[in-house]
């Protein structure tokens, strides 16, 4: 046994034992330790019922290993490389194909196409690649249109302008000359709507906007507003204001979901033929929902998906021109700071239908 194991027990009578420097911890019966430059140690403690020494013999090394002890060892770690490789290969695999299609993106090509299975651990970091895509196509869309609707709603006022100033120069009639200032006067304050309607629009395109959300009784507050944009409208139109009587306590920012029936109403008096309803009602879930139904002519299936497109118009009623078309894209950017949607379908009425859902 003391040859397999290289440890070693013996008895010694205390006069068999050189004592040397542990003379004195032998005396007093304590465990004494001695070491030899070859590494060989040695324990010794006095036995105090017949007086010898016990001695315990080891060498401090690391004992050799056998063939067996190797390939213990290669087949653990070759174990463990291979479960690492099976692990990294997809993350590596899901890590490419995110970098091409993040560089695909970064060509101009404005689409964001990595195929990222759901249980990859990079699945959520794709997911946020995904959204920042989305937001950076819109906000060039919004550009793109921006740029082509100054093209056409600020060149258009202002060659009337420029027309009318130089009819102005060169009458001499007094009624003439009021008649052209009165023309250019408007066009003023029609570019003067026009740049108020964009800005609003580009506030709620920034990302920093803070909603100031808190706790309103819409019973009250939706008959109050509905009952002055009839007011205002000055249309023949019937508007009904439906209301739930739990609707006390709706949590919203009550400013920017004011501009949202304002928009929806003025969108639904622009249509309208003789009614438009407005009701409002507290999910079982706790969420919201806002109608605004008119029993106009409706929007075409085809044109539904564009109604919230910033500068977008459709064929205007009667063959006029109204607005700038931000109205429904205002009421878009404000629903989704809420984190709700909005959609567009056939009202109850049988016109055009409008739901926020927050």
């Amino acid at each position: 046994m003391a040859r397999a194991t290289e440890l070693d027990f013996e008895l010694f009578d205390r006069q068999d034992v050189a004592w040397g420097t542990g003379h004195a911890g032998l005396e007093q019966g304590r465990p004494v330790f001695m070491q030899a430059e070859s590494g060989r140690m040695w324990a010794l403690k006095p036995l105090a019922d017949d007086g010898r020494v016990l001695v315990f013999r080891y060498d401090e090394h690391v004992p050799k290993r056998g063939l067996l002890d190797w390939v213990l060892a290669f087949t653990f770690y070759a174990a463990i490389a291979f479960v690492l490789m099976l692990w990294l290969w997809p993350l590596t695999r899901d890590l490419r194909r995110l970098e091409a299609a993040t560089m695909r993106f970064g060509d101009r090509n404005w689409t964001f196409d990595a195929e990222i299975r759901a249980g990859s651990p990079i699945h959520p970091l794709a997911t946020a690649f995904k959204r920042m895509a989305e937001r950076i196509d819109s906000l060039i869309g919004s550009q793109r249109d921006l740029s082509n609707a100054l093209s056409h709603e600020i060149k258009t006022p202002l060659s009337r302008m420029r027309f009318e100033l130089e009819m102005a120069r060169t009458t001499r009639d007094p009624q003439e000359l009021a008649r052209h200032l009165d023309s250019i006067e408007k066009d003023v304050t029609e570019l003067n709507a026009f740049v108020t309607a964009t800005l609003e629009y580009a506030i709620l395109e920034r990302a920093e906007v803070a909603l100031n959300l808190a706790e309103h009784d819409f019973t009250q507050i939706l008959p109050a507003l509905t009952d002055s944009i009839r007011r205002s409208a000055r249309t023949p139109l019937r508007i009904d204001c439906e209301v739930a009587p739990e609707a006390k306590q709706v949590r919203c920012d009550a400013h920017l979901m004011e501009t949202v029936l304002r928009n929806l109403l003025y969108n639904a008096i622009k249509h309208a033929r003789e009614r438009i309803v407005v009701s409002f009602a507290v999910k079982p879930d706790g969420s919201y929902r806002l109608s605004v139904d008119d029993d106009g002519p409706g929007i075409p299936e085809a044109d539904r998906s564009r109604v919230f497109d910033s500068f977008v118009q459709l064929d205007p009623p009667r063959g006029e021109k109204t607005g700038y078309g931000l109205g429904l894209a205002i009421v878009k950017r404000i629903v989704e700071w809420h984190g709700g949607t909005v959609s567009v379908g056939t009202a109850r009425l049988g016109g055009t239908g409008f739901w926020v859902e927050w």
